[in-house]
């Protein structure tokens, strides 16, 4: 019965009212963007030459590393059951299922379900899950705090010059909840799981949690065989998906740093100069990451120019490298996911009817 009902969550994800959703948000918001900032002399400016399409082919190489390090990362985590074909297929599924969820949700249930259909242990599925969320936080938890001691409050917004402007709280708030986030399945995980799924239960006690207390149980103890699968694993193991889960992370910044480079032509090149650039959209990123909008939706294009005003002076060709931006990660990923997903269930009811 639960299965169906799982079956049935994963079926509602991939609705149409769940794609448009999003999409429709994203344009409206780019749309208004362009009505209020496009400039065709300023749009004529721009050199659709040799320099332009060479960086953005270096970002659309760097979209495809970034997917190539997310499947790497699954193949490790899955001690290589899934063949790099298998791998590929289940990160578009992931992404699109983050992408029709409310970034501050994440895709993590619809993925649990899917890696549960591909004839994985439980104890695997829950492993593969839950240290994805530990491994993710920690990139961020670890890196941000560097390029704060480098840039200080600069990387957070151009204008930010003390830590108590609303834009600082607002990150600081962000890498907070990051950061306890993280460190609370980080502690289910590695050091006492039976305590965090006693703690998980005594929060459901709360009248206002009481309808959560099976998933509060039955996180707890998938936290528990988590815990047990990563504890028999040896650090090598630990320390080639945190490196993937790093590459993957940082192209997805420097995706954009390249789109940059290719439309704004005064972009200095040094490496501290892009190194602050880079802070910036990982600062960014953090604070994308508790939008209530499904992928970040118009969120993300309005965030881009205020957090980027230094770099990119002009609205026409902020709003064009935006369009492209969000083209190329979150609107492909959701036409792709569109066309696999529904071949994906096929399979895997073809697959039981054979039983």
């Amino acid at each position: 019965m639960k299965e169906i009902e799982q079956q049935d969550d994963v079926l509602q994800s991939i609705k149409m009212s769940k794609i448009i959703l999003p999409m429709l948000i994203g344009v409206a918001v780019v749309v208004y963007l362009m009505f209020n900032q496009f400039d065709i002399k300023e749009f004529n400016k721009i050199t659709w030459g040799t320099h332009a399409f060479f960086w953005i082919g270096i970002s659309v190489a760097l979209l495809v590393l970034r997917h190539l390090a997310y499947a790497y990362r699954l193949r490790v985590l899955s001690d290589k059951v899934f063949s790099w074909k298998k791998a590929i297929e289940l990160v578009f599924i992931w992404e699109f299922s983050s992408a029709v969820s409310p970034t501050s949700v994440g895709g993590s249930a619809v993925a649990f379900f899917v890696l549960s259909q591909e004839k994985l242990t439980v104890a695997k599925t829950a492993t593969i899950v839950l240290f994805t969320i530990i491994l993710d936080t920690l990139f961020f938890i670890g890196t941000l705090p560097l390029l704060y001691l480098i840039f200080g409050t600069e990387m957070i917004r151009p204008g930010v010059e003390t830590d108590l402007s609303g834009w600082s709280i607002t990150f600081y708030l962000a890498y907070a909840a990051m950061a306890i986030y993280g460190s609370i399945f980080y502690y289910g995980l590695f050091i006492n799981p039976i305590k965090i799924k006693k703690f998980l239960i005594f929060l459901t006690k709360n009248r206002f949690f009481r309808k959560r207390r099976d998933a509060a149980i039955k996180l707890g103890d998938d936290i528990i065989i988590a815990s047990k699968e990563l504890k028999a694993k040896p650090f090598s193991h630990k320390l080639k998906a945190f490196l993937a889960t790093a590459t993957a992370w940082s192209t997805r910044f420097l995706l954009l740093s390249m789109l940059i480079i290719a439309l704004q032509s005064d972009v200095a090149l040094d490496f501290f100069s892009q190194l602050k650039l880079y802070s910036r959209l990982e600062s960014m990123y953090v604070i994308m990451a508790f939008s209530p909008t499904p992928g970040s939706a118009g969120v993300a294009e309005v965030l881009f120019k205020g957090f980027l005003t230094d770099y990119l002076k002009d609205d026409t060709v902020s709003s064009i490298i935006a369009i492209i931006w969000r083209v190329m990660t979150y609107y492909s990923y959701l036409l792709i996911g569109v066309l696999i997903i529904p071949n994906w269930i096929r399979k895997r009811v073809a697959d039981r009817a054979k039983k």
